[in-house]
């Protein structure tokens, strides 16, 4: 309470200085409070929510059958389950130290309940859509490209020329490619290169394109952690007698990704917001169900109410994620301390 009235405190001060100051705020703060009045009485009053509570279950889970809609439900919940107890951070130590195993478990496990199998009943890629979309794009690309980020970032610095110079030729690559064209790469190109009678359903040339794009970014964020990391602590490792491998596995890459943290939570959001773009290539993600209620006569010119619901579901799964990052930031900081 102390510090939240020493905040507050401080921001009155800086805020209201000056009479110039203390003039440019209040234009702000009417400015601010009329556009709130505005937008909840028009949310209220006027905008008609039909278009959102008729077609809700298309938002959240795309055209999956009826008699099975249990199951994106289950996984979407599953995420915000984990979300809140990531944040709030769990008692039981067993359950913070297999916090790590459940995140990476939870694309797979959405693979299995969307697409069947053991007991399940299959369902087609093409029917899965929506918010269930969205949030597979996401976690399966970045459960994939995160591990390729930090290979490439090694190779990058790596001592074999060869290994060095593929990878920084594929890093200079593909961060030169607009991700739109890499996305069409994987819907139309990968096809042609595979053997006869081999098919990938679209679903996962989508997460084959994102991973490739993404991990090149994510290796770069990976390069600069490193760089951070004073030679010192590989010396101290080569004094232990500590193997090439284990001093960058156990005392390197840790540190590392912990500085590198802040850029890879803006990877993971700016990954969930670019999924909006296979709705362009015909996935019915969440932004593609919006547009293809659009399109239904019978909603036509309810933009605002369409826009201004997936502008909120983004905007907190793009919170969620900040949160996430907060949270495990904090705990490395600790735990750090406590060494």
């Amino acid at each position: 309470m102390k510090n939240r009235y020493s905040q507050i405190k401080n921001l009155k001060r800086v805020a209201f200085s000056n009479t110039v100051d203390s003039i440019v705020s209040l234009i702000i703060i009417s400015i601010g409070i009329t556009t709130l009045l505005t937008l909840s009485k028009w949310m209220i009053f006027s905008a008609n929510w039909s278009v959102v509570s008729i077609n809700l279950p298309l938002f959240l889970f795309g055209s999956f059958p009826n008699d099975q809609l249990w199951r994106p439900g289950l996984w979407i919940s599953l995420f915000a389950i984990f979300s809140l107890i990531t944040i709030l951070g769990p008692q039981w130590s067993w359950l913070r130290k297999s916090l790590l195993l459940l995140w990476i478990s939870y694309g797979p496990l959405g693979v299995f309940l969307l697409a069947g199998g053991i007991g399940l009943s299959s369902v087609e890629s093409q029917n899965w859509g929506g918010l269930t979309l969205t949030i597979l794009l996401t976690s399966c690309s970045a459960i994939f490209s995160l591990p390729l980020g930090i290979a490439l970032a090694l190779g990058r610095q790596s001592t074999l020329p060869i290994v060095k110079n593929l990878s920084s030729i594929y890093i200079d690559v593909m961060r030169s490619i607009p991700l739109i064209a890499v996305l069409f790469f994987g819907q139309l190109l990968i096809p042609l290169f595979l053997p006869v009678g081999l098919e990938i359903d679209r679903v996962s040339r989508a997460i084959i394109a994102f991973t490739l794009f993404v991990s090149a970014y994510i290796a770069e964020d990976v390069r600069g952690g490193l760089q951070s990391i004073s030679r010192t602590q590989k010396e101290a490792g080569e004094v232990l007698g500590l193997h090439p491998f284990q001093i960058t596995c156990l005392i390197i890459l840790p540190q590392a990704l912990r500085v590198a943290l802040p850029s890879l939570t803006n990877q993971a959001v700016g990954l969930l917001q670019n999924t909006s773009l296979m709705a362009i290539l015909g996935l019915v993600e969440l932004l593609g169900v919006g547009r293809s209620v659009l399109a239904n006569p019978e909603f036509i010119g309810r933009y605002i109410e369409v826009y201004l619901l997936l502008a909120a579901i983004y905007w907190i799964l793009g919170t969620l994620m900040a949160l996430i990052a907060r949270h495990l930031e904090q705990q490395l900081t600790l735990e750090k301390k406590d060494l």
